[in-house]
């Protein structure tokens, strides 16, 4: 049957993809709508299948904080290419993604995929058709939640970059600015872990090799290269582990105690810092 040029404007009003593979896939399908929907699908799933291993180092990542301050959410949706993180239809997908883990609070990425949407199908469905019309591989990276009395979040002018940080014994005291401090000291200086006893034991253990190493080549007697090693250590933990960093702002206080002086008691609990590229 003849495929007429209405037939095609509105198989891609209705699905998004671009005009000469709606074209193809209606006369494929002769003209069935449906039918030409499930090509286009299947397109999106060759696609996804044949760049499944190609790197995603473009993308975005957004932040949303619950209107009482208590849930934080943060994702990243990535692509291969800049231009294509610009595309309005990527954006349009990120805003979805992060709309369906905070309308849903999904507790892990599966889930969060297998979400439903305003048409009933999958959040990867989706992700999958997109991938169809740009033809290239589109994730979700990372989705991370924090949960605590007050969260912050902040986002990177590029558009790149999310933190939270989950803050707890407030007291009363309004922690915003102070943790819109902490959130963008996080983004620049990337510690590894609140302190050191969140640093894992691999990491400890090559740190404290590299110190031997490091004092070995200047020729530091073996007896003492234990002792400059755990020095090195200690410096290792102030320069990584975010309480005790200098505040980038006042390099007199340390985090720990830019949280007492703001008000007693005050701690960060846990903090998300997520990236791409």
């Amino acid at each position: 049957m003849a495929i007429t040029a209405q037939d095609v404007n509105r198989l891609r009003q209705e699905t998004g993809a671009g005009m000469m593979d709606c074209k193809k896939a209606l006369t494929e399908a002769n003209g069935d709508f449906e039918a030409a929907k499930d090509i286009l699908r299947k397109q999106g799933q060759k696609i996804a299948s044949k760049r499944a291993d190609n790197a995603t180092s473009e993308g975005i990542v957004l932040t949303q904080v619950s209107e009482d301050g208590t849930t934080g959410v943060v994702v990243a949706l990535a692509c291969e290419t800049e231009p294509v993180s610009k595309v309005e239809d990527f954006k349009n997908l990120a805003q979805s993604v992060l709309d369906a883990a905070v309308s849903t609070g999904a507790s892990s990425k599966e889930e969060l995929l297998a979400t439903a949407q305003a048409d009933g199908r999958s959040l990867q469905d989706h992700i999958t058709d997109l991938m169809g019309k740009i033809g290239e591989k589109i994730d979700v990276v990372s989705y991370e939640t924090v949960k605590a009395e007050k969260v912050v979040a902040y986002n990177h002018s590029n558009g790149k970059l999310g933190v939270l940080v989950a803050m707890n014994n407030t007291n009363g005291t309004d922690v915003t600015e102070v943790g819109k401090d902490i959130a963008m000291q996080i983004a620049a200086m990337k510690p590894i872990a609140l302190d050191k006893d969140g640093v894992d034991a691999a990491t400890i253990e090559r740190e404290i090799e590299i110190g031997k190493e490091q004092a070995r080549a200047e020729g530091k007697p073996e007896q003492m290269l234990e002792k400059i090693a755990q020095g090195k250590l200690n410096k290792f933990y102030k320069e990584s582990t975010l309480l005790n960093q200098e505040f980038v702002k006042d390099s007199s206080l340390t985090i720990s105690q830019l949280l007492e002086k703001t008000s007693k008691g005050l701690t960060v609990s846990e903090f998300k810092r997520v990236a791409i590229g």
